[in-house]
């Protein structure tokens, strides 16, 4: 069974998008990379969302990551290339993109396997702030989810 974990630690925001390599096979031992992008268009960019549309693949994860950059200068829908992605982090294999709008700031939320955007309506103060309260939501699902703790999971909370 393959791993498709999304490897949101090696991101890297080009063009308008943020460019999220996995491994998408396994060849005679040998990874096999490809790629998703957000868009900072969000789902009015052409590309939000999409899987690989240069359609080329390899087993080299800064070669994926340059096949993805030759595409977006030629094809990006993006117009400001303001960098949407400079404040994201992953916590727990999560991906979590910091936002301000004036003095608030919000967040997106995505899992390490898609793409869907899991983030809850909240506004907050600081970026300190926001993350603060997305770390100890993950902490708590983690603990949820950990089969050491037995009966103790449902306590929690």
């Amino acid at each position: 069974m393959k791993n498709n974990r999304l490897l949101y630690e090696k991101s890297v925001a080009y063009c308008g998008h943020l460019i999220i390599p996995y491994c998408f096979d396994r060849v005679n031992g040998e990874n096999i990379y490809s790629y998703k992008l957000l868009s900072a268009l969000g789902h009015k960019g052409e590309f939000h969302k999409a899987d690989n549309p240069a359609g080329m693949y390899s087993s080299n994860l800064k070669e994926t990551i340059e096949i993805a950059r030759e595409h977006l200068e030629e094809n990006s829908d993006v117009l400001d290339r303001f960098d949407l992605f400079k404040a994201r982090y992953t916590y727990h294999y999560d991906l979590i993109i910091i936002h301000q709008v004036g003095r608030q700031y919000y967040y997106d939320h995505y899992k390490p396997d898609n793409l869907n955007n899991i983030a809850a309506p909240k506004l907050f103060e600081t970026e300190y702030e926001c993350m603060t309260w997305i770390k100890a939501g993950l902490d708590r699902q983690k603990i949820r989810r950990s089969p050491h703790l037995g009966n103790f999971q449902s306590q929690i909370d």
